[in-house]
């Protein structure tokens, strides 16, 4: 299949189904008192977040701005599992707002060619039903892509599960990636047995503010805010059947991340339901969108390596790491050292998980300083500096 152009299109049909099953949603009660966040998305704001999808909320408008990017679609060869359908760009929202400020180049910033793929079992690209689509398989996907696209070598950048395939490409094709930026620095704390000199730095230097405060942050995620993980883990199909028939579930199991991850961003109501609305009228359905977290803890043969090992050292690959305060995991720059070959590290004052939608010049930043002359990855791919 060569690359063709996507429009996005939700049928009728569906936005009518939607419709019917919002209005005849069933809801739980709660705990009564004020904190109501710590037990998950309050009543209140579901409430009324399912009444305004239902009767108030402008898919089409939504959509309509979605179309506004250049969205593609491609069939790419995986071995073991025949063509998988690739819609880009991904994360739709996000590259809205990051696009206007990567694209264009002067004096001192250099321009990007962008490319966000939806990964297989996400947004508008097909579902894989069959096991063993570990992390590997996701990296083979979108490194297919970038060839099939004319790039034999490229840079990449990641957040969230992008962290695991932007690593992944980096251990895979190290003569085809040759940088990446992170702004999910899963690092481990460097041990003496395998990094002496970074666990003799660590233990050297004190902890600066974002990192004591980030030592609590980690904390509440793995007592408080790890759950989900830990079902998506084990039982993707359980947890599937409320995401796949209840628009409500959905709703309720994407806004508490939107909530807690985030560093008080206001968001507003067609933002939440633009980026649950995506999930729910995606081509595999929103029940497909946790089977990686499956694959990535119980590796199969067609792809034997998981999140732990894409934690480690991977040479070769230039890095630069984003430190947010609100991020799910928070650690000292110094652990960075433990990945690989940092040439760039930067500390923000705020933003959370989804950095590049809170606060998109941040990202930006980063990667403008690290690709522009005399940067530390100016000319990383050669002949296209982006100036």
């Amino acid at each position: 299949m060569d690359v063709t152009c996507f429009t996005i299109s939700v049928p009728d049909d569906a936005l009518k189904k939607l419709s019917q099953r919002l209005s005849l949603a069933a809801f739980p009660d709660q705990f009564d008192g004020e904190k109501q966040w710590d037990t998950g998305a309050p009543l209140s704001e579901v409430k009324r977040l399912a009444k305004y999808w239902e009767d108030g909320f402008s898919w089409r408008k939504a959509e309509a701005q979605l179309n506004e990017l250049p969205n593609f679609q491609t069939s790419i060869a995986i071995d073991g599992f025949g063509h998988v359908h690739v819609h880009w760009p991904g994360s739709f929202i996000e590259v809205t707002k990051l696009l206007p400020l990567l694209n264009q180049s002067d004096a001192s910033s250099p321009a990007f060619h962008i490319v966000a793929p939806s990964l297989p079992n996400f947004g508008f690209s097909s579902g894989i039903n069959q096991k063993g689509f570990g992390v590997l398989k996701y990296a083979e996907t979108c490194h297919k892509l970038m060839l099939k696209l004319g790039y034999n070598e490229y840079v990449t950048q990641g957040g969230d599960w992008g962290f695991s395939v932007t690593r992944a490409m980096g251990l895979q094709y190290r003569d085809h990636c040759k940088a990446s930026h992170i702004n999910l620095v899963l690092a481990e704390a460097p041990t003496f047995g395998t990094s002496p000199l970074v666990a003799l730095q660590a233990a050297l230097t004190p902890h600066n503010t974002r990192e004591r405060v980030g030592q609590a942050r980690s904390a509440w995620f793995e007592e408080e805010g790890y759950g989900y993980n830990l079902l998506q883990s084990t039982k993707p199909q359980t947890v599937g059947y409320a995401l796949a028939d209840s628009p409500v579930a959905l709703l309720g199991w994407i806004y508490e991340k939107l909530h807690d991850w985030t560093d008080a961003y206001p968001w507003t109501d067609d933002e939440i339901l633009t980026w649950v609305s995506i999930y729910w009228f995606s081509t595999a359905g929103p029940a497909a969108s946790v089977r990686i977290y499956y694959e990535a803890t119980h590796p199969q043969p067609q792809s034997t390596v998981g999140t732990s090992e894409l934690r480690g050292w991977i040479p070769r690959v230039k890095l630069g790491l984003a430190h947010f305060p609100r991020e799910i995991k928070v650690v000292p720059k110094t652990w960075g050292h433990t990945m690989g070959p940092v040439c760039y590290q930067s500390e923000h004052e705020r933003g959370g998980h989804f950095a590049a939608w809170e606060v998109p010049e941040a990202i930006a930043g980063d990667l403008q300083t690290m690709f522009r002359k005399g940067g530390p990855c100016y000319n990383v791919v050669e002949g296209r500096d982006g100036f």
